[in-house]
């Protein structure tokens, strides 16, 4: 008994999923919709060109153009999920990505492939914004950016569980397998959904007059924080594309240590997201947070580039270690950007200024990859210098453009005759 008892007690120590309660509930619907994100990533691509017959050109241009226009719907859909239940709204939105995720089946010419994945990227853009006011209204005030942090590792482990059942697929590389797969990614959305409606409702507060989406876009200084925390995003596009494309062409480093460092990523991912997301509840200490997050980064960055100079274990050793040093730096701006991204927000319009804040992190990771593949791969070490410096000096530039922000929302209250939030 005592070693059942050790045993659970060391699982529930590393399980990312909460105690049971909403945000039990909650975080159970991330993972069935995350292990679905897992099939489809690990094999859309094989499933459009060899199954469909797209070429990898027509693919990448596809998801592109895709990608861009779908960022114009987080701003739209986060204001409608202050003026409706947001529990509500993401469900819907769920069933509607179940029945694209489908519709991928029917996918046989480019253009057919361009609209689904124009609507497909159209619902997660907005999905998100929703998403985040629904973490919102489920954690409340004091305990959102705990709930954020809790479904980021669990939706790593959703991935990972997906892209390990993706495997069986790859392994037999069929087309009835491939299409098993985009039939499995459709059924997480619907169990998401059921899951999500298990939620109590979230009415929104009744106002005279509930402001539109687009009061967040004309907030220049919530604009400079969000843009600042978007520009750091970009070391998610050194991690997931040019890590791996650096290791292959400028080490002698083995190709398969690419998945080695992406699972220490995830690992590291699942067990720390919470217990480091704890210092950056309100703007101020995630500010403090957020520089913390550029510098580490920054750090991260310059360990990468010296596996240009090095070779053999030490190669290996660094890389691996770089890596951990970068999940430091990831978990820590992941936290302290919801921190902001939620405190700056005006009370009455979260999900308007989240969809704000997606829409200027998606815009850098648009822009992320030719940016980098150019700086990175054409100038190498000196690239990566570049990049450090960039993430350390957005890290530092955070205490002042929060300070900025917050005095000019406790301008606004006391013009309105409002008290200030007692985070400020």
């Amino acid at each position: 008994m005592g070693t059942r008892a050790a045993f659970r007690g060391n699982w529930r120590s590393l399980s990312p999923l909460p105690p049971p309660g909403r945000l039990r509930t909650l975080s159970l619907a991330t993972l069935a919709n995350t292990v679905g994100t897992g099939l489809w990533v690990t094999g859309s691509a094989l499933y459009l060109t060899r199954v469909v017959g797209l070429s990898p050109t027509r693919v990448g241009l596809g998801l592109t153009l895709a990608g861009l226009v779908g960022l114009t719907a987080s701003v739209p859909l986060g204001g409608l999920a202050d003026r409706r239940d947001p529990r509500n709204l993401r469900a819907v939105l769920q069933l509607a990505q179940a029945a694209v995720a489908v519709a991928y089946l029917l996918v046989g010419s480019f253009p057919v492939f361009l609209l689904v994945a124009t609507v497909d990227a159209l619902l997660i853009s907005g999905n998100l914004a929703v998403r985040a006011a629904l973490v919102a209204a489920v954690g409340g005030p004091e305990g959102r950016v705990h709930a954020f942090a809790t479904l980021r590792a669990v939706a790593n482990l959703g991935v990972a569980l997906g892209a390990a059942l993706a495997g069986f697929a790859l392994v037999a590389d069929t087309g009835w397998a491939y299409r098993l797969l985009v039939v499995g990614n459709a059924a997480t959305y619907l169990v998401s959904a059921a899951l999500i409606m298990r939620l109590p409702g979230y009415p929104p507060v009744r106002r005279l007059r509930r402001p539109g989406p687009g009061r967040a876009l004309r907030d220049g200084r919530f604009l400079a924080v969000a843009g600042a925390s978007a520009v750091l995003s970009l070391h998610w596009v050194a991690l997931t594309l040019l890590l791996p494309l650096w290791v292959v062409t400028r080490t002698d480093a083995p190709p398969v240590l690419v998945s080695v460092m992406l699972l220490v990523n995830t690992l590291l991912t699942v067990v720390l997201a919470v217990r480091l997301s704890g210092g950056a509840r309100d703007a101020l200490p995630a500010a403090a947070t957020m520089r913390r997050a550029g510098l580490v980064l920054a750090a991260g960055m310059l360990l990468w580039a010296a596996t240009g100079f090095v070779s053999g274990a030490l190669a290996i050793g660094l890389l691996l270690c770089a890596t951990a040093i970068y999940t430091l730096g990831d978990l820590w701006h992941a936290g302290a950007g919801a921190a902001l991204a939620y405190d700056l927000a005006a009370p009455d319009a979260i999900g308007a200024y989240q969809g704000v804040d997606t829409l200027l992190a998606g815009l850098a990771r648009a822009a992320g990859p030719a940016l980098l593949t150019w700086l990175i791969l054409g100038g190498g070490p000196i690239g990566w210098l570049a990049l450090a410096g960039l993430l350390a000096g957005t890290g530092l530039a955070m205490p002042p453009l929060t300070r900025w922000a917050l005095a000019n929302r406790a301008e606004a209250s006391l013009a309105n005759d409002q008290p200030i939030s007692s985070s400020t």
